[in-house]
């Protein structure tokens, strides 16, 4: 019998799971994906910028806060028909969900019924619908949920007690607030946060903490390796050693159960090994393609040669009783409000 989901982590539990030796640690985070799902089986995700640069926060990591210079121009918000073609083309390639994305602090109210009009025109075209705009109202989220919006992204980033030294524009209450306000309102959570950035394991064991112990844990839960951005505050930070990201993987997926895990960034600069590892401690989860928002991502051919060496499949599209979906052959997630917001540190 599967365990049972829990909400009530302590520290100190998930402390001891990452200090298990390295083999058993991954003996048991494969014993819990098992029961929840087929280990031969990857939800895949393609990732593309609507609404580029500009942002006026200032998240270490991200190369689209204004203040850096990254190189990363400022674009205006596409037109609803311009994403409508991407949805199409999205759909005919197999997408089956489509998740529109801005790099904003927050959305203006004046803002809402352009996006709401995206995602009734992705909706109507029979695509399950996503978005990460920043920090949203309860009235916003209500909003976006009447239009068609199934799924919201908004990341935690790291541990309570580390977020001072990598954001001072918003505080993690915000985070947490937004996040009650997506529930509220029935829509579907991604979150999930950034390693390498200078914290420590402990602090690591917080992020987690803080995911593990949400009302409901995230329906995906996107951990993402720093990459380095030069320009950023961040670039020239101490490289995570890849057992620890391994880790990392591994204690989520036992943590959260039911949860999408998926590799996010810095995937192009991981080798097939740790990748397969990764697989290995519970992550189903990947974006497909050759772009992140600004940052690479390793090119489609490689995935699928990865895939076929591991024996690796795309996950089908399960829909269960309620009519919620549980994965998807190709997932088109176009975000553009980088990691501090949306499902991937891939800005």
């Amino acid at each position: 019998m599967a365990a049972a989901i829990r909400h009530d982590w302590q520290h100190d539990e998930l402390q001891a799971l990452f200090d298990l030796p390295f083999p058993e640690l991954l003996f048991r985070a494969a014993a819990v994906h098992r029961e929840h799902f087929d280990p031969s089986q990857v939800q895949v995700s393609t990732l593309l910028s609507v609404k580029t640069g500009g942002c006026p926060e200032d998240c270490a990591y991200c190369p689209q806060a204004q203040r850096y210079s990254t190189g990363v121009n400022a674009q205006k918000l596409m037109e609803t028909d311009a994403v409508l073609a991407k949805a199409r083309q999205a759909k005919a390639a197999g997408a089956s969900r489509f998740c529109m994305g801005a790099a904003w602090r927050s959305p203006k109210d004046r803002d809402i019924p352009k996006v709401a009009a995206m995602i009734a025109g992705v909706k109507a075209l029979g695509l399950e619908t996503c978005a990460t705009l920043g920090m949203l109202s309860g009235e916003q989220a209500r909003a976006l949920k009447d239009a068609g919006l199934d799924y919201y992204n908004h990341n935690l980033d790291t541990a309570p007690d580390y977020y001072d030294s990598i954001i001072h524009t918003r505080q993690y209450q915000d985070r947490l607030d937004t996040l009650e306000h997506v529930r509220d309102a029935g829509l579907k959570t991604c979150c999930g946060g950034i390693v390498g950035m200078g914290e420590t394991r402990a602090q690591r064991v917080g992020l987690l903490l803080a995911l593990a112990t949400l009302p409901a844990h995230p329906d995906s839960v996107p951990i993402n390796k720093l990459v380095q951005v030069a320009g950023t505050p961040l670039h020239g930070s101490a490289e995570l050693d890849p057992f620890e990201f391994v880790r990392m993987i591994a204690v989520a997926r036992i943590a959260m159960p039911r949860s999408m895990v998926r590799l996010s960034a810095g995937r192009e600069a991981m080798s097939d090994e740790l990748q397969a590892l990764c697989f290995v401690a519970g992550a189903n989860s990947i974006f497909y393609g050759d772009k992140l928002l600004t940052t690479g991502n390793p090119e489609s051919e490689r995935d699928l040669a990865l895939f076929a060496r591991l024996g690796l499949q795309p996950m089908a599209v399960q829909v269960d009783a309620e009519g919620h979906d549980h994965g998807g052959t190709v997932h088109a997630d176009i975000s553009a409000d980088g990691p501090g917001c949306g499902c991937a540190h891939a800005a």
